[in-house]
Parts: structure tokens; C-alpha cells; sequence
């Protein structure tokens, strides 16, 4: 009989793959490179987008308790460096900073509609594009979670890819 070779067990992975400054910074770069985002665009976004949300009727209320602008500012240009240049500078929790709000769908679609216009003003139209996706999901994302949090059940919004729109977004052909 013929001696089969062990097998060798699979691998297991006990900790994520080591991120090193010097790989954050090459992903930052090709994502510079391709989109025109960098650190400097993502703080100039953040500071126009909240000079227009705190004098918007809907959302400038929701701010009104945050004393420190400049602390906020730095946090939220980290949350998106993190979420955009993988940059690995935000440890907070969305969610937790944002279940005492008493966030409703409305506020979430006009947090969409001025980000949106922000991003469009002061990006390239390929780092618009990323800002609106990267925007689209964390609101989806806060949405649901805050719904579930409350016990509710989040109504959808209709569209191509939506559950509410009857289509999966999946190519059947």
C-alpha cells in the first residue's frame, strides 16, 4: 500500500494581515491618484459641509449641543480618512455617537443630499463619486442600526439594487 503524504492542516488566521505605515501610505496614494482625495481635500469637505449643515433648518439643530467645533471637525476628518484613505486614524463608534441624535430617514436624506453637494463643490468628479458611495453606505448602515436599536423595523428606500424596488441589482443574464 502506497504511503499518503499527512495532510497538512489548513491555516488558520488569528490576526488580520499586519498593516504597516508604509502600506496605508501606498493605498492612500493610489487612492490620491485616482481620485483627487487627500487629507487636505477630506478636511476642506468636512468644514464646508459643516458650515452648511449647521444652518440648515433640519440638521443644524442636531449639532447645537457640540461646544468643541475644532475637536469635531478633527474626528470626522479621521472617520473619513479612515473610511476613504484607510488611514486607520478614527476608533470611535458611529453608532453610539449617533443613537442619542434621534435620527429619522428624513434627516439621514438631507445629510445625503448636502454631503452630496459638498463633495460634488470641492472634489474631482471620480472623488465625488467615492465621498457620495462611501456616504450612501455608512447611511444605510446607521439607519438600519438605529432602527433595530429603537425596535423598529427601517422602511426601505426604492431604487435599482433596493429590496424595495423589487431588484436585487444582480445581473441575471
Amino acid at each position: 500500500m502506497a504511503c499518503l503524504p499527512e495532510a497538512t492542516p489548513a491555516p488558520t488566521l488569528t490576526s488580520p494581515i499586519p498593516e504597516t505605515a508604509e502600506r496605508r501610505a501606498a493605498v492612500a496614494a493610489e487612492i490620491a491618484a485616482r481620485t483627487g482625495l487627500d487629507e487636505a481635500t477630506l478636511e476642506r469637505v468636512v468644514r464646508s459641509f459643516y458650515g452648511t449643515a449647521r444652518q440648515d433648518p433640519l440638521l443644524g439643530p442636531l449639532f447645537a449641543h457640540l461646544t468643541d467645533w475644532e475637536a469635531h471637525i478633527g474626528r470626522i476628518v479621521d472617520f473619513w480618512s479612515s473610511v476613504v484613505l484607510m488611514s486607520g486614524r478614527y476608533h470611535g463608534s458611529p453608532m453610539a455617537a449617533h443613537l442619542p441624535l434621534g435620527l429619522e430617514p428624513h434627516h439621514f436624506a438631507r445629510w445625503l443630499e448636502l454631503f452630496g453637494r459638498t463633495a460634488e463643490a470641492e472634489c474631482r468628479p471620480e472623488g465625488a463619486a467615492l465621498l457620495a458611495d462611501r456616504a450612501r453606505r455608512i447611511a444605510r448602515s446607521l439607519e438600519f442600526g438605529l432602527a433595530v436599536q429603537r425596535g423598529e423595523l427601517p422602511q426601505r428606500r426604492g431604487g435599482a439594487g433596493t429590496a424595495a424596488s423589487g431588484r436585487s441589482g444582480r445581473s441575471t443574464g
